[in-house]
């Protein structure tokens, strides 16, 4: 496994530098990470696996609903020859067994918040195997920057993984992205909250190339994948369209009609002073075209663009 040949030959330097301590001595409920991290290479180096495989560890662990419910899923599927049970069974994740089931529990390799490991110690095991196209960004995302771990997202342990599901991975996301959440409950929003679209249908959680981890390379890109009517090409074109659709709209959500982060006229004044217009002309005092209907959009209706010859200023 070529993951652990990596993970051994950077630590085994950290251990002869002295930047590491052996803890053979240490009781392991008590070493730290590094400690650990250290014990678990020179498992690795010893190769000490159980003639048995999974027989081993479930003479203990067959109790734990958790463990046994690995066998409802892809990963305990000794038929496949891409499951890890069809090689070295739980010790595919978990390392070599070694002396772990003859007394004193030696340390094993374990994920999730209650795990001693670090992220990407822990992310190093997953990648022995997930390494294709799609992980390919992975070591510049965001989500590897902030140290968030595999398990932190993803139930290996499980029939189903919520996170491959349409209908369980929006509530993943946002058990983080709380800010996104609120967005996602407000009055014009994408469908995101009925689970009609999903947040990986616009970001890649493995990362990408674009920014935002989007599955496009830009934002209009992204955006028209679903809206090809607001592509064009247009005779007349809006600049703040055809450079960044997110000028106007917030695609989390927002209180305003059409995912707007302002209502008209304000959201068409930040650009475009309001001095001298003739919709000042108007017969009532105190009211003008700017305060009713749809503001602007009353005559400037094509406001995504216009292929009217005389559409210039973008009202046919």
């Amino acid at each position: 496994m070529k993951w652990y040949r990596r993970y051994i030959a950077v630590l085994s330097t950290l251990l002869s530098l002295g930047l590491l301590s052996s803890a053979h001595a240490t009781p392991w409920d008590d070493l730290s990470s590094d400690q650990l991290e250290a014990t678990l290479v020179e498992k690795f180096a010893a190769g000490e696996y159980s003639p048995k495989g999974a027989d081993s560890c479930l003479m203990c662990h067959r109790r734990s609903e958790k463990v046994m419910a690995i066998f409802d899923g892809v990963h305990g599927q000794g038929n496949s020859s891409q499951s890890p049970m069809a090689g070295l069974q739980c010790e595919a994740c978990h390392g070599p067994q070694g002396n772990h089931n003859k007394g004193g529990k030696e340390p094993m390799i374990s994920f999730g918040p209650d795990s001693k490991l670090s992220a990407s110690a822990q992310n190093s095991v997953c990648q022995g195997c997930h390494n294709d196209a799609q992980q390919m960004s992975w070591h510049s995302s965001t989500h590897n920057l902030e140290e968030v771990a595999c398990s932190d997202c993803h139930q290996v342990h499980s029939a189903k993984d919520p996170v491959m599901d349409k209908l369980t991975v929006n509530d993943t996301c946002t058990s983080c992205h709380s800010k996104e959440k609120a967005d996602m409950n407000k009055r014009s929003s994408h469908p995101l909250k009925w689970d009609q679209m999903t947040c990986v249908d616009c970001h890649a959680p493995h990362g990408s190339m674009s920014e935002s981890a989007l599955t496009k390379p830009t934002v209009n890109d992204t955006c028209y994948s679903c809206h090809a009517e607001k592509r064009g090409p247009f005779l007349w074109e809006h600049a703040p369209v055809t450079e960044d659709c997110v000028t106007c709209h917030n695609p989390h959500g927002s209180v305003n009609d059409d995912l707007l982060k302002h209502r008209a006229p304000q959201l068409c004044q930040q650009c475009h002073a309001n001095d001298g217009h003739a919709s000042r002309v108007v017969p009532e005092p105190g009211m003008d075209a700017f305060g009713g209907g749809k503001s602007c959009l009353n005559c400037h209706g094509q406001i995504h663009g216009s292929n009217h010859p005389s559409g210039s200023l973008l009202q046919r």
